[in-house]
């Protein structure tokens, strides 16, 4: 049997309320919505770059936002001692090299478990607490989780266009 990404329930974002809860919707919904934009698709449709000549693939966005969620959750703001999973340090382009459509199902697991330790990472930081960034200095909380949902907003416009192009799909 061949594995297919999937699906996803998108949950509405808080109108009113708190701060904290509203980042956290909007940034939990951004990544409900790239994984829609994945779901139903096997392995291979995942590779497939399907706006040449551009390499970008959902299974590039995949491992890429895994290494971004780990990065910047787990070792910037958590101080753990994790690689990325997918990229050199410093650089953002092993993501998209080397895909294998046999290893989508992992790699998507990778990037739901990630999401989930982000989680973790910043459930007990107060959105005014800082971290320290190596070449950018001082940042807070709140910075990063506006930081994330542009980074999701951004990757959701690429990961829109791919899967309408793979099997013309579109999210409304």
């Amino acid at each position: 049997m061949t594995w297919t990404a999937p699906e996803v329930d998108i949950t509405d974002e808080p109108f009113l309320g708190p701060e904290r809860p509203m980042l956290e919707a909007w940034l939990d919904r951004h990544r409900a919505t790239f994984l829609q934009n994945c779901a139903g698709l096997t392995g291979e449709q995942l590779a497939e770059a399907s706006a040449p000549p551009s390499n970008l693939t959902l299974l590039g966005l995949i491992r890429h936002l895994a290494d971004v969620e780990r990065m910047w959750f787990r070792v910037r703001l958590a101080g753990q001692d994790v690689k990325p999973r997918y990229s050199a340090p410093g650089t953002q382009d092993g993501a998209f090299e080397d895909l294998d459509p046999a290893r989508a199902e992992t790699e998507y697991a990778d990037l739901v478990a990630e999401m989930a330790q982000a989680r973790v990472a910043a459930a007990t930081r107060d959105l005014d607490d800082t971290f320290v960034h190596a070449r950018w200095g001082e940042m807070s909380v709140r910075w990063l989780y506006v930081h994330l949902i542009e980074e999701y907003a951004q990757h959701n416009g690429h990961a829109d266009l791919l899967r309408e192009r793979i099997d013309g799909r579109t999210n409304n």
